[in-house]
């Protein structure tokens, strides 16, 4: 008689199959990585905006005239 959670197959004591608990194998990761990684290659993230010089602006605002 096999222990609790084996069962025999042709005089072999094998586990019993694990119920599936759907999660994401390291390949799968690495994958999902992988396509984010060549999206940002091929199409960016939002970044297509063109760079627009900025005016210089003085650090100290001017003082008001007086009159």
């Amino acid at each position: 008689m096999p222990p609790e959670g084996f069962h025999v197959v042709r005089r072999h004591v094998r586990r019993n199959p694990r119920p599936s608990a759907k999660k994401l194998s390291g390949w799968t990761i690495a994958a999902l990585i992988a396509v984010v990684w060549l999206w940002g290659q091929v199409f960016g993230f939002g970044e297509a905006d063109p760079a627009q010089p900025s005016s210089p602006q003085p650090s100290v605002s001017a003082p008001a005239a007086r009159g």
